[in-house]
């Protein structure tokens, strides 16, 4: 698990990689002396700081040399096959219409860049200093909530939605509010509480089951088969009883990319009469505060003004709600259609 990194000790830091290569002494630059380049450095004669902070500084040349040719050994981001884990904003000048989609993971476009990059430096969670970025965030959960089909034209609507780290901090929000909601529905009726399950397709990305697992709901799988790789809406909804918060429907499942049949699950739903949530994500959005319990919201004013927070992380750049926003208006519908066509 690359993800957990383990703490050397003293005994496996000091011991050689390979046998007889301590015996061997390299004389070093003095600390005074000149040197022309970066691999003519004293620095150079040392390896990269690894296991504790070094006492010294370092020149910023040096160190982004080095760091930089160290980060070389990894793999390229355009010959990566596993295209989720690849983001990239696509250069429509420079990509042909028989290009799409096959290589349009191969360019970005320079504007992108540099608004994320001049965005780094703003901690997205302080709205009051940062009132534009925050308000780039409500526009872009209008522009997806209504690609969703929030019902916009009954003027009791008060559909509500936030910005993630990413997919999976938005699935964590969602599992969370679903089986608070179902807590405290099953509260109020005076039933037991304390065995929530969630149904979703066994080919769901592995956030799902962090999230079921985390929080403590019980997992239900529709099981894939030869011929079947997306969730099953029959065998979803006879899954479903008192204790299920809510079933996962996916719209571009991570093996195949096929998209879940969400209205029959609906219609599965609706047909029996079941009271069952059903949860696609990108960024969160919630159709009514209803499904949102208040007490997962909390309200703090030491940023400056009174402001509501419902996150799993707090502070955070502001770089990719200004990438998310860019895309949108920069695309519009007319370019995602065009990209995924």
């Amino acid at each position: 698990m690359v993800h957990l990194g383990k703490i050397p000790t003293d005994k496996e830091i000091n011991t050689p990689v390979v046998e007889g290569l301590e015996q061997i002494k390299l004389e070093e630059p003095s600390e005074d002396e000149i040197t022309t380049s970066v691999y003519g450095s004293r620095f150079a004669a040392q390896d990269l700081p690894r296991y504790e902070m070094p006492e010294k500084e370092m020149p910023k040349e040096i160190a982004y040399r080095m760091i930089k040719d160290d980060l070389t050994l990894d793999g390229t981001p355009t010959l990566n096959l596993a295209s989720f884990v690849t983001t990239y904003m696509v250069d429509t000048r420079t990509v042909l219409p028989s290009m799409i989609p096959e290589e349009a993971d191969m360019f970005q476009e320079d504007e992108a860049e540099k608004l994320m990059v001049d965005a780094f430096s703003k901690n997205f969670i302080d709205y009051e200093e940062y009132p534009v970025s925050a308000d780039i965030q409500n526009r872009c959960v209008s522009m997806i909530a209504r690609l969703f089909n929030i019902p916009a034209h009954d003027e009791n609507t008060n559909a509500m939605g936030t910005s993630t780290i990413g997919s999976s901090e938005a699935i964590m929000l969602g599992t969370l509010a679903m089986k608070k909601r179902w807590q405290n529905k099953r509260k109020a009726a005076g039933k037991p509480y304390d065995k929530p399950n969630i149904v979703m397709n066994s080919a769901v990305q592995v956030c799902w089951e962090k999230a079921a697992r985390y929080f403590e709901v019980e997992e239900k799988y529709v099981y894939c088969t030869k011929d079947r790789y997306v969730i099953d809406p029959e065998e979803a909804v006879n899954l479903v009883d008192e204790n299920t918060i809510g079933i996962c429907s996916i719209l571009g499942t991570t093996y195949t990319g096929e998209y879940e049949d969400t209205k029959k699950i609906n219609d599965l739903l609706v047909e029996r009469n079941i009271d069952c949530p059903i949860h696609g994500v990108g960024w969160v959005v919630w159709r009514d505060p209803e499904f949102l319990p208040k007490e997962l919201i909390f309200n703090i004013n030491y940023l400056g003004a009174d402001q509501a927070s419902f996150t799993l992380n707090f502070s955070r750049g502001a770089s990719q709600v200004i990438g998310q926003y860019y895309q949108l208006i920069r695309l519009g519908k007319h370019g995602y259609r065009s990209i995924m066509l």
